[in-house]
């Protein structure tokens, strides 16, 4: 009898940890815009890589292709913060809606350009009106932290599970992308992701229970101006560059492969590596985590695709891309934590939205990079390009560490 106590104890363990999962999605209306920014967010991972396929296909160039989506990057990149200080004033309902139509009509103007021959200006011009898409993952991550402010354990496990959802959608997204844009047409993807985030948000913010009270126009400095943020922000923008750098390269490795169909399946891996690391990460929820160490492994484990990569199968890369993934979701996690913590209470979504302004930056350039890379070296030596930035985003950890450090040692 203590042999078989002995045995199951680890499993009760792991049992107790997951249950907070069960409670967290117990509380009252967890669930319902749960579901909503689940729809809206699957675009996420739709958008760019429908886009690239659509345009490199019609086009017949991915250095342009990569150029059109890391303009509209940095253009969200240059929107956001200003769209998320009107949400912390007037509400989700009142400003994320209509900024959802206005995005989802610019999808649609780069579906009609590419279509019709449209001059590539024009490319550019349509992509750059999808900047006002609201940063659905804060705003859900606002929610959380309006719901549990008294229980920091448990929105803990909020922001992994956050952290997870967007691997899931970025796991699913490419897939369909490529499912869409292959078997029905290039447009396919770009059509079918306008309408999931408009659908999926009219549902989100439908749920008007569990919206955090609009602020008055704050009194406090704006978030830049905190402690530990700015090196924050220079770490959300290279962890950005591997992202997006990543993609285009992928995307760029499977066509020279004569698998483009395969490409999104192949992305789908790092997103399930990274999914599955995010919901264990919250489930043990570990004392006192530390970004850099975090970074470290991030930046070791980048290094893994362009070595499979070398070897000219598809499989090994696939391989590579799952074991990569795993370290993203935890560095997110604790970045993203420590952001919450030293953003003003009534800045809260602006803060946040300012690390998704320098993850989308990183991404425009990593994509833009990772384009260039493809055509001017090639797939293979490409892979350098997410590598590097890895290296990138660990050096700017280091001195975030330091910085942070100087006022809370526990979580540099």
């Amino acid at each position: 009898m203590p042999q078989q106590t002995t045995k199951d104890d680890p499993i009760r363990a792991r049992s107790r940890h997951f249950a907070g999962y069960r409670r967290l999605f117990g509380l009252p209306g967890a669930r319902a815009f749960t579901a909503g920014n689940l729809i809206a967010r699957l675009p996420m991972g739709m958008f760019s890589v429908s886009a690239v396929v659509m345009i490199a296909g019609a086009r017949g160039s991915y250095a342009l292709a990569g150029a059109v989506t890391a303009t509209g990057l940095a253009a969200t990149a240059v929107a956001g913060p200003w769209l998320a200080r009107l949400v912390d004033r007037h509400g989700q309902a009142r400003i994320a809606l209509p900024a959802t139509a206005v995005s989802a009509l610019g999808s649609l103007a780069l579906l009609l350009c590419v279509r019709y021959g449209a001059p590539d200006w024009t490319l550019f011009a349509a992509y750059a009106c999808t900047a006002t898409t609201p940063n659905i993952g804060g705003l859900s991550r606002s929610r959380w932290a309006h719901l549990l402010r008294d229980e920091p354990g448990t929105l803990h496990m909020a922001n992994a599970f956050e952290q997870a959802a967007d691997e899931l959608c970025f796991m699913l997204g490419p897939v369909l992308a490529s499912f869409l844009t292959g078997t029905l047409f290039p447009e396919a993807g770009t059509l079918v992701g306008a309408v999931l985030l408009t659908a999926g948000m009219a549902l989100f913010t439908a749920q008007r229970a569990t919206e955090p009270p609009p602020q008055a126009r704050s009194k406090a400095p704006s978030p830049l101006r905190s402690p530990g943020i700015p090196p924050l922000l220079i770490c959300f923008t290279a962890t950005g560059a591997v992202f997006g750098s990543m993609e285009v390269t992928t995307i760029a490795y499977a066509d020279a492969q004569g698998h483009r169909a395969a490409a999104g399946a192949v992305l789908a891996l790092q997103a399930a590596g990274s999914c599955a690391a995010g919901l264990v990460y919250g489930a043990l929820k570990p004392a006192a985590p530390r970004l850099h160490r975090c970074l470290a492994a991030m930046a070791v484990l980048m290094t893994l695709p362009w070595a499979a990569a070398t070897t000219g199968s598809l499989v090994a890369l696939a391989g590579a891309l799952l074991v990569a993934g795993m370290a993203t979701a935890p560095t997110m996690v604790t970045a993203m934590t420590l952001v919450q913590e030293r953003t003003p209470a009534d800045r809260l979504n602006e803060g946040m939205s300012l690390m998704v302004t320098g993850l989308l930056a990183g991404i425009a350039c990593g994509s833009a990079a990772g384009g260039w890379a493809t055509e001017h070296l090639s797939p293979v030596a490409a892979f350098a390009v997410p590598a590097a930035a890895g290296a990138l985003a660990l050096l700017a950890g280091l001195r975030s560490a330091r910085d942070v450090g100087r006022n809370d040692p526990a979580q540099a």
